[in-house]
């Protein structure tokens, strides 16, 4: 009796079982998530105005084919570097769409970097040229989202204080344009640093 038939439909039947629990339980799962709270004590808090046009500045400019937004507690040493203090959960994303998690790292996670670098101006001068704030680097300048006019009258209070070797001509100055607001805005937005009782800290796994 040929048996390969029976065999054939047993081992899709074992693929087809394996995919779903692996793939399928964890969307629907994900799927059924809620935020925790309301108003301002919400987990996650929401962007909105400035920061939320920030995110389609964000992926209209590629960064995320060079930074991640996901925490790695459990590979590498992200918490180690100061990137966050757990890992990244499904929850930290039910707001977000698309999801800008990111598969590769040419540059730093960027998941907590509204924690970690919480200053704008260091913002709109790295983004002006990251060799100011981040010699070395190899992020390219974005100075297409700013402005460089002539001072007619007095400069603006908006102007960037440029250190000397990026400043422009004499009488010139450096003004963010609204894509460079929504962007710092958007990165300061960025924090996953709130309480989610299951994600796995240090602190957790040392318990284990």
């Amino acid at each position: 009796m040929n048996r390969g038939p029976f065999i054939f439909i047993g081992v899709l039947i074992i693929v087809s079982l394996s995919w779903a629990l692996t793939l399928v339980k964890p969307i629907q799962e994900a799927g059924n998530l809620q935020a925790i709270g309301i108003g301002n004590d919400r987990i996650p808090a929401r962007l909105t105005g400035l920061a939320e046009q920030g995110r389609d500045v964000y992926q209209e400019q590629g960064c995320v084919n060079c930074h991640t937004q996901q925490t790695l507690a459990l590979v590498g040493s992200d918490i180690e570097r100061g990137w966050g203090e757990r890992q990244s959960m499904p929850l930290d994303y039910i707001d977000q769409s698309p999801v800008f998690t990111g598969t590769n790292r040419v540059g730093p996670d960027l998941a907590n970097v509204g924690v970690r670098r919480g200053e704008a101006n260091w913002h709109y001068l790295h983004f002006y040229n990251p060799q100011i704030t981040s010699a070395g680097s190899n992020m390219p300048p974005f100075d297409f989202l700013f402005e460089t006019r002539e001072i007619v009258g007095e400069p603006s209070d908006r102007a960037l204080e440029l250190p000397e070797g990026f400043r422009p001509a004499e009488g010139f100055e450096v003004v963010p344009t609204r894509d460079a607001d929504a962007l710092v805005a958007y990165m300061l937005g960025l924090s996953q640093a709130y309480e989610i009782e299951e994600a796995p800290t240090p602190e957790k796994l040392a318990f284990k």
